[in-house]
C-alpha cells in the first residue's frame, strides 16, 4: 500500500505544478522520476514523452500511466494517472469559480503575463533535455532539423501560393510528422544493422 501512496503522492506533486499544461511539466517530471526516484532512465523518460505524444491526451499524464505501469502493473497505472490529475482538477475548478469574478484586476493580468513568461522558460528547458537525450548522432539530428522546419512551416506560414492548402496541412501536421519520423528511425536503425552486418 505504501508503493501507491508513494506513486499518488510523487505524481499528485507534479500536477500541482499544472501551470502551463503537459509540456511545463516535463521538467518537473524529469527531477522527480530520473533523478530523485530513479523510477525511469533518461532514455526511458524520452521514450515515454515520445509515446505520449503520439497517443490521445496530455502528455505527462500519459508519461505517468506509463510510469505506473512500470512500477505496479495496470493497478499502479491507474493510481499514477489519478495522483497527477487530481490536483488539476481541484485547481482548475477553483479557478473556475473566481476567474469570472477577477480576471479583469489588473493585478490577475500581470500574475497571468509571469505565469506565461515562466512556462515559456520550462518549456525551452525540456527542450533542451530532451535534444540532449535524443539528437545522439548525424541521422537524428538531420531528422531533427528536417521536422523542425516542417513544424515551423505549418506553424507560422500559409501555404503557398497555388499550393493545396489541405496538402501543406497534412505535410506539416504534428501527428504526419510524428508518424513520419518514427518510420524514419526505423529506417535508420535498420540501415545501421545492415552496415554492421
Amino acid at each position: 500500500m505504501n508503493s501507491y501512496l508513494d506513486l499518488f503522492w510523487t505524481f499528485a506533486k507534479i500536477g500541482a505544478c499544472t501551470f502551463g499544461g503537459g509540456y511545463a511539466m516535463l521538467p518537473i517530471l524529469q527531477r522527480e522520476l530520473v533523478e530523485k526516484r530513479n523510477w525511469a532512465t533518461e532514455e526511458e523518460l524520452s521514450d515515454y514523452f515520445a509515446i505520449g505524444q503520439c497517443t490521445p491526451g496530455i502528455i505527462a499524464v500519459n508519461t505517468a500511466t506509463f510510469v505506473g505501469c512500470k512500477r505496479k502493473g495496470a493497478s499502479g497505472g491507474v493510481v499514477a494517472t489519478l495522483g497527477l490529475v487530481f490536483p488539476c482538477l481541484v485547481i482548475i475548478m477553483a479557478i473556475a469559480a473566481f476567474l469570472q469574478n477577477f480576471a479583469q484586476l489588473p493585478v490577475v493580468i500581470h500574475a497571468f503575463n509571469g505565469v506565461r513568461a515562466c512556462v515559456c522558460a520550462l518549456i525551452l528547458s525540456s527542450v533542451l533535455k530532451l535534444f540532449r537525450s535524443s539528437v545522439v548522432d548525424k541521422p537524428t539530428l538531420i531528422l531533427f532539423c528536417v521536422v523542425l522546419v516542417l513544424a515551423a512551416a505549418g506553424t507560422f506560414l500559409t501555404p503557398p501560393p497555388g499550393a493545396a492548402g489541405s496538402v501543406f496541412g497534412f505535410v506539416t501536421s504534428p501527428i504526419v510528422l510524428v508518424v513520419a519520423a518514427g518510420a524514419a528511425g526505423l529506417c535508420i536503425r535498420a540501415a545501421k544493422g545492415g552496415k554492421a552486418k
